[in-house]
């Protein structure tokens, strides 16, 4: 665990993600990101100033959040679930064939509206290295822009700041520290699980690598040195190849 939290802080330093003070609330989904990215904030605040509350957007789809709560209790930290009927509005309303954009877009208008009822300003969010990687080639192919979530998204309208601070975890060693320290990870419950353009590129990847091992790595080297947007590292940090090597 000291590793991993070692390079959440080492991200957060990089991109200038917490400063003294801060009340950050993490966007808890019930998967296995957002999970272990409240699990690794609960132990930075042993070294930084920085207050954690949690949140759910519930999407009604009839999930049961206690575990999450429990969890919440035992990290200490405060846990809110807001419910919603975005899942219904989507799929059984209006019966949307490609849900996921709008459906991202109504959990993120829930999550900021949530936060700032209780005077937050700073959102954690659980994107990993994978997720950059696999967002920067579904702006490439499918919408023919060279583009990514940034790092650090100052939201201008709304006053709100998000911080992505396991940009330096692999997804499998996500994956194995939640199974590891055995995080109350929820079945999603979404009809769209799995049959996203997502999954299509994760797929792609997964093939091109057989051929170039070092596709993921040459990537997001690349939108740090290009750089992308607000890419650019204090520090120029690489993490490492080998997933394993983060356990």
């Amino acid at each position: 665990m000291q590793k991993l939290m070692g390079l959440v802080r080492r991200c957060a330093e990089d991109y200038h993600m917490i400063s003294p003070g801060d009340k950050i609330a993490v966007g808890v989904s019930g998967g296995k990101d957002s999970l272990v990215l409240l699990r690794l904030m609960a132990g930075l605040r042993a070294y930084s100033d920085f207050t954690l509350e949690a949140v759910t957007i519930d999407m009604g789809l009839g999930m049961d959040y206690s575990p999450i709560q429990a969890f919440c209790q035992a990290l200490d930290v405060p846990y809110t679930v807001v419910s919603t009927q975005i899942g219904p509005i989507l799929f059984d309303y209006r019966k949307e064939k490609n849900p996921c954009s709008m459906c991202a877009k109504m959990r993120r208008g829930a999550l900021n509206q949530a936060v700032l009822e209780r005077g937050i300003h700073k959102v954690a969010l659980g994107h990993h290295y994978d997720d950059a990687v696999e967002t920067f080639l579904m702006s490439l192919l499918y919408e023919g822009r060279i583009s990514c979530f940034q790092p650090v998204t100052n939201l201008d309208r709304t006053g709100i700041i998000q911080i992505r601070p396991m940009l330096y975890l692999h997804e499998k060693t996500v994956a194995h520290f939640a199974q590891r320290e055995n995080l109350p990870v929820l079945e999603n419950r979404c009809p769209a699980d799995k049959h996203t353009k997502r999954e299509e590129i994760k797929q792609l990847i997964f093939q091109l690598s057989q051929t170039y091992p070092d596709l993921k790595e040459r990537i997001f080297g690349a939108m740090q040195r290009l750089p992308l947007p607000e890419w650019e590292p204090q520090g120029r940090y690489n993490p490492p190849k080998d997933p394993e090597s983060d356990i």
